[in-house]
């Protein structure tokens, strides 16, 4: 069974891009970053019970209690994941789907560091290189005008979002090990709706006190809203099940083919072209992925 991470991290690979898609057009259509983000869990909460619901009563299933620890890595995830989510949609702003994508993708790089520091994962001396050419595929990405610069706004929404993306891989692969259950199904479903709760009364809070009125805009966008709810169902379960097997770098490291199903949407959805620096850059991020993999084994 220890092969099943892998249709589960690209599941929700392909469902995440898609995700981010729909969170693209709801951003164009006048919702701000927070109301977007907010969107995919407010949306997504009701799916995510009434799935969790259905597994437990047709299969005569209990809840395990949840420990204390379990709901501080469930708090480190969700609001990392929320911050992450909201850094990602500001970057869709700057560059286009597929490079926002990828600059997005410095998670699968620094989940490696953030585990090593939380849990104790050390990705050794082939993944360290594996960062480093990664990292220069971010600064190809970050580019403009043909000069490279680290300080570009796009590179510093790109790798905050990376950094809180990988803070929530690690809570979440935590905190799916709190849950007393050996089912694989049970497991990341219980954890997924817990942190989706937390999420939820985050952002609901932070609206009510800074900006009621984009309240009132994401419920009245319900209908990309519903398909922003079922595909964030669907990749975050997808994930969670990932982390529930396998550790978060090695299941981001895998995610990374989502830079390719972007660049189809990207082209096939928004017209969109990339210049030739930016393929390379998107490559030469690609190829780091595969070496961190291979060195994790």
């Amino acid at each position: 069974m220890d092969w099943l991470w892998i249709p589960f991290a690209l599941a929700a690979a392909l469902i995440q891009a898609m995700r981010f898609m729909v969170q693209k057009q709801m951003a164009q259509a006048g919702l701000s970053a927070t109301g977007a983000t907010w969107a995919r869990f407010l949306y997504s909460l009701p799916m995510i019970w009434a799935a969790l619901w259905l597994m437990v009563t047709l299969r005569g299933m209990a809840l395990p209690e949840l420990g204390e620890r379990f709901w501080l890595w469930a708090a480190v995830g969700g609001s990392s994941q929320i911050l992450a989510t909201v850094f990602t949609v500001m970057l869709f702003a700057r560059r286009n789907f597929a490079v926002g994508i990828t600059l997005r993708k410095s998670e699968v790089l620094l989940t490696a560091a953030v585990g090593w520091a939380l849990l104790g994962e050390v990705p050794g001396w082939g993944g360290f290189a594996a960062m480093v050419v990664g990292m220069v595929a971010i600064l190809m990405l970050s580019g403009t005008g043909g000069k490279l610069r680290l300080d570009a706004p796009s590179a510093s929404l790109g790798l905050g979002a990376g950094l809180f993306f990988a803070f929530s891989g690690v809570g979440y692969r935590a905190a799916t090990l709190e849950v007393a259950s050996d089912d694989i199904l049970l497991r990341p479903a219980l954890a997924l709706g817990c942190v989706v709760i937390l999420q939820n009364a985050l952002m609901l809070g932070w609206l009510l006190v800074r900006d009621r009125a984009e309240i009132t805009r994401v419920l009245a966008a319900w209908r990309p809203g519903l398909a922003v709810g079922l595909t964030s169902f669907g990749g975050s379960f997808c994930w969670f099940a990932a982390f529930a097997l396998q550790t978060a770098s090695v299941v981001f490291a895998l995610g990374q083919v989502e830079v390719l199903f972007s660049m189809v949407i990207g082209a096939r959805v928004f017209s969109e072209k990339l210049s030739g620096r930016e393929l390379a850059g998107i490559a030469l991020l690609v190829a780091s992925v595969i070496a961190l993999v291979a060195a994790t084994h």
